[in-house]
């Protein structure tokens, strides 16, 4: 909330108000008996500080009501019109006093809130620039707290490690020295221990000479029968194994050239197939195109022969296609077929794909297994060329 100057106040307005009153009820009073208006007083100029427009509409109404007194004195030239123009003139200054003095009082507001107005925006500056300030500074704390923070961090992980090393070192040191204490026992364990068997040794020695020789000679027959056993042992796992590799390489040799055999089954059925198919394709197709030559004996029997052609080559290739499984029943692919001058299969491609790649290849392949179509040769010569090439649109169960 914004505070107010304490030094705006009304006391000086309302001073100029009353001041101005006085003025123009003295003005008023001193200029009746004169028939020329009198220059404005000093009071007047006073009261234009305030508000110069308002000052002059008062002056002007006070002219006319001067105006009007003296055209009444001089008309009716009696005391009592003179009495009441007085009298009215008095209300007339009085009026005006009282509107001066509210023009004032309204101009001391105005100003009062806009300097109440104005010391707000600053407050408010003020305020905002010192908040700004504050939030720097909180801002600068934090980020000092902050950096004070991470550098008691890396103090404590450096203290951290510089402790986990000594600990590390101790460790080392205790069991280095762990270790040499065991070695030494050892070292003592083992000296204790050759000094008795030094001692036993020459005590075996001279009861035992005899006996130690016969266990050597003993111990080295052992060792041999025993080396004997593990070559032969050792010839026998070696045989064993070239044996199943043996085996092993007769079974993948055996089952490669059951493999072939049954690659080279399959593909010589196949082969019998296709050929049994071809022939079968090319006696129905010899069997339609001679039943269609017999037919076309009228003036359209070039482009019968050439529909004919078509609808051979078409159920040539229906009776060539083997539609894969799980084809979508509104699966249609397109194929553009080229042909030689003899009816050989130049190309065949796709030249719009059903979406799927099994079905798209079983196309190409039906019309590949077709092919050639001799039967184009038995066109007429102007027709030849243009059926040379020529697509076929293939759905499940038809070609068109």
């Amino acid at each position: 909330m914004a505070r107010h100057d304490p030094r705006v106040g009304y006391g000086l307005p309302t001073i100029l108000a009353v001041a101005l009153h006085l003025a123009v009820v003295l003005l008023s009073v001193i200029s009746l008996p004169t028939s020329e208006p009198e220059p404005t007083s000093s009071s007047i100029v006073q009261a234009t500080l305030v508000s110069t427009e308002t000052v002059t509409d008062q002056a002007q109404r006070a002219d006319a009501a001067r105006a009007r007194a003296l055209a009444r004195q001089a008309e009716e030239q009696s005391e009592a019109d003179e009495a009441a123009r007085q009298a009215e003139e008095a209300a007339a200054a009085e009026q005006s006093a009282q509107e001066a003095e509210r023009d004032a009082q309204r101009l001391a507001e105005e100003q009062a809130q806009e300097e109440a107005r104005l010391a707000a925006e600053a407050d408010a500056s003020r305020r905002a620039e010192e908040a700004e300030r504050q939030a720097q500074l909180r801002e600068e704390q934090r980020e000092q707290q902050a950096e004070a923070e991470r550098q008691r961090q890396r103090q404590a992980e450096q203290e951290a490690e510089r402790q986990r090393q000594a600990d590390a070192e101790a460790e080392r040191q205790r069991q280095a020295e762990q270790e040499a204490e065991r070695q030494r026992q050892a070292e003592q364990e083992a000296e204790r221990q050759r000094q008795a068997d030094a001692e036993a040794e020459r005590q075996r020695q001279a009861e035992a000479e005899a006996e130690r020789q016969r266990q050597t000679e003993a111990e080295a027959e052992r060792q041999r029968q025993a080396d004997a056993e593990a070559e032969r042992q050792r010839q026998a796992e070696a045989e064993a194994e070239r044996q199943r590799q043996a085996e092993a390489e007769a079974e993948r040799q055996r089952q490669a050239e059951e493999q072939r055999r049954r690659e080279q089954e399959a593909q010589r059925e196949a082969d019998e197939a296709a050929r049994r198919a071809a022939q079968e394709s090319e006696a129905a197709l010899q069997r339609a195109i001679e039943g269609e030559r017999d037919a076309a004996a009228n003036a359209r029997q070039g482009q019968e022969a050439a529909n004919s052609f078509i609808n051979l080559v078409r159920r040539a290739v229906e009776q060539a296609w083997v539609i894969p499984p799980n084809v979508p029943g509104g699966a249609t692919a397109e194929v553009a077929v080229r042909l030689g001058p003899s009816g050989e299969l130049f190309g065949a491609s796709i030249t719009r794909s059903s979406g799927d790649s099994a079905f798209d290849r079983s196309a190409i392949q039906a019309v590949e297994a077709a092919a050639p179509f001799a039967e184009l040769r038995q066109l007429p010569a102007n027709l030849q060329r243009d059926y040379r090439q020529f697509n076929l649109r293939f759905t499940p169960g038809d070609v068109r």
